[in-house]
């Protein structure tokens, strides 16, 4: 029912993925590789690979996408009062690419709560070693929150231009993930950055301000924001409280 893609080919018009009368609603294709030009490409043409380590490379193109407008992200007041703290205090440091790969890896381990956001099951040894690659071209960041010198909360995606594409986020403390992802949205505001891509829905990202909206209106976007001047300098700039 789709196509099987080798490493010369190009990707299917997203048009064609299947619906929800198909089943699998937003598959795309399947095959080629993750190479960092093929994952450019996808993300580009509002495409990401999700797959299982039992499946071949599966493709995808959601229909509504999932979004977060940056103006949109909400802050609860407990969580900004633990911000404007955490912002004071010296043992507690947010930054960047400080270390993308344990980003990841914390992203892929199991989640206390599975319903609050992906499983991480997805991402394997491959999706870690593809990301660190574009990483090092630097296509792909990383938002970190660091207690003590311990890695407590992370977010990482993949940003073209001005858009960015949200792929994961961890906890290992109360809020860890949403302090990251703070750290990002006001970062990513600063840089003139209109949206994230958070590609599935969630109860989860929806409590964030997330919402879904029309796959072509969401390619609309893609198609200015990825075309726009990079962000060249990724430095930490607090969380925006």
């Amino acid at each position: 029912m789709i196509p099987w893609l080798d490493q010369n080919s190009p990707f299917p018009n997203v048009d064609t993925a299947l619906t929800a009368q198909d089943g699998l609603a937003g598959l795309l294709a399947a095959g080629a590789d993750l190479s960092p030009q093929r994952l450019l490409d996808a993300y580009r043409h509002g495409i990401f690979p999700w797959y299982s380590d039992d499946q071949p490379i599966l493709w995808w193109s959601t229909d509504p996408r999932m979004v977060l407008f940056l103006d949109n992200f909400k802050l609860s007041k407990s969580l900004k009062k633990t911000l404007r703290k955490f912002q004071k205090d010296d043992s507690i440091e947010f930054i960047f690419d400080k270390s993308f790969q344990s980003v990841m890896q914390n992203c892929a381990m199991p989640r206390a709560n599975p319903g609050e956001a992906n499983s991480g099951t997805w991402i394997s040894d491959d999706i870690i070693l593809a990301y660190t690659k574009l990483h090092q071209l630097g296509f792909a960041h990383s938002s970190e929150v660091w207690v003590n010198g311990e890695l407590v909360g992370g977010v990482y995606g993949v940003c073209i231009g001005k858009m960015f594409y949200g792929e994961s986020m961890f906890s290992r403390v109360t809020d860890g993930s949403k302090m990251a992802l703070a750290h990002l949205v006001h970062f990513l505001r600063m840089h003139d950055v209109k949206l994230i891509d958070c590609q599935q829905e969630t109860g989860h990202l929806a409590s964030l301000g997330a919402t879904p909206i029309p796959r072509a209106e969401f390619i609309r976007w893609i198609q200015q924001a990825t075309k726009l001047p990079p962000i060249l300098e990724w430095k930490t700039c607090g969380a925006g409280v």
